[in-house]
């Protein structure tokens, strides 16, 4: 995979603070969430990224203009990486440490399989996304992309940085703290680079906007900047990159579930919460294991797949070894008779990351939850070799990356720059 360092825009810290003018993706900002950053700075990213009004994208090309002119958007001096150590705490109390680092790739076609999706994408938020490249002529948000480097050869160039000052710092609203280290000097860039050169790559996350990027590549094929993308980088080999669940909230009519899925699951039985959590983690390193809690039922149900159902689905027998494709094949679709449409545009049940969530969700609307498992590298990394796709909203990459850390332009940048050190 071909690499290159950012010619980056970055807030000028010395008329913001970072706090104020960061977000998470576009996609996970509600319209609440949206009027509190608006409130939070007049410049807060989330101006560019979700800009409202009826002239959306136009009103964002202005501010974005406007930012440059006034400095309060500013370039690097040199083309840099940016290494980044995210902090935070699992819901265990122990303490994460993801590491990875921003810079460009060069966009390939799914074909060539340098790099591989493993989700399905929708129209929607693919035109939004491209009407807003094509607007202002950068990116705001990074492509989440996952590489095996069991010899850890990036953290070994990185090491010697993270004795120094960070060149930014700044923590989240969900309490994450984003440490931001500047890599300029050219033999350590190129150590990245080489690193990276034989390896291929998974999007984790943004794959709505990655193919929003090959389509602008495709259509500006005289743009060298557009035929690169603003990518996050992070070691599939590192203990401290874990995926996260995203479960299943039914809130059509479920009657009979319990005897509907007796037909494909032996069905365990406990009152504790947490017994049925580990229990859950536990089973599906043997077999597929799914949770289920029902509605004015106080009881914590264990789905262990039974044996020879799995192959009953006429899919690859990789997808057959996910427990979300049969959850769906042979409950949601056969049983429950929700058709590929429904399941798509999330019309009488909803994909949930929040197990909090998840479980209240039978207190209200839900008549019917299903906690996941946590998803697995290696069975994403095999669907993906493939060439398949895994349901919408399988895997829930956790900490989001931060919108407005770095932006991607893609066209030369006159306004001012900022000295790396």
């Amino acid at each position: 995979m071909e690499i290159l360092p950012l010619e980056a825009i970055i807030y000028n810290q010395d008329k913001v603070n970072l706090k104020d003018v960061i977000a998470p993706p576009y996609d996970v900002i509600d319209e609440k969430y949206l009027d509190e950053l608006y409130e939070r700075s007049k410049y807060n990213i989330a101006r560019l990224i979700l800009t409202k009004g009826s002239n959306r994208y136009e009103d964002a090309k202005k501010y974005f203009e406007d930012w440059k002119k006034e400095q309060i958007l500013i370039q690097t001096e040199k083309p840099s990486i940016f290494y980044i150590i995210q902090k935070y705490k699992n819901e265990k109390g122990k303490l994460i440490k993801r590491k990875g680092f921003i810079a460009r790739n060069k966009i390939e076609d799914f074909a060539s399989k340098k790099i591989l999706p493993h989700e399905f994408t929708m129209g929607g938020p693919k035109e939004d996304r491209f009407k807003l490249i094509s607007a202002t002529k950068a990116f705001f948000s990074q492509i989440f992309m996952v590489y095996n480097d069991e010899k850890f050869l990036v953290e070994k160039v990185a090491e010697k940085y993270l004795s120094k000052k960070p060149y930014m710092q700044v923590t989240d609203d969900l309490g994450v703290e984003n440490i931001i280290y500047l890599i300029d000097d050219k033999n350590d860039i190129k150590e990245i680079e080489n690193a990276l050169s034989d390896k291929t790559l998974l999007i984790a996350d943004g794959h709505h906007r990655y193919e929003t990027s090959m389509k602008y590549a495709k259509e500006h094929p005289e743009n060298k900047y557009a035929q690169y993308v603003m990518s996050y980088f992070t070691n599939a080999a590192d203990e401290n990159l874990i995926i996260y669940p995203t479960h299943r909230i039914i809130e059509k009519e479920t009657t009979n579930l319990l005897e509907k899925i007796s037909k494909y699951y032996e069905i365990e039985t406990t009152t504790e919460k947490e017994t049925f959590l580990n229990k859950i983690e536990e089973e599906n390193k043997k077999q597929i294991t799914t949770g289920l809690i029902l509605k004015g039922d106080n009881n914590f149900y264990i789905l262990k797949l039974k044996s020879n159902v799995k192959e009953t689905i006429k899919i690859s027998k990789a997808l057959q070894n996910l427990d979300l494709t049969v959850l769906h094949e042979i409950i949601l679709k056969k049983e429950l008779n929700f058709t590929q449409e429904e399941l798509m545009a999330q019309n009488g049940i909803k994909y949930e990351k929040r197990e909090s969530v998840a479980f209240n969700a039978v207190k209200n609307n839900a008549n019917a939850v299903f906690i996941m498992a946590y998803p697995k590298m290696k069975d994403i990394l095999n669907i993906s070799k493939e060439g398949l796709r895994m349901p919408q909203k399988s895997t829930y990459f956790y900490p989001k990356l931060l919108s407005g850390i770095v932006i991607n332009p893609l066209e030369p940048f006159n306004y001012g720059k900022h000295n790396n050190k």
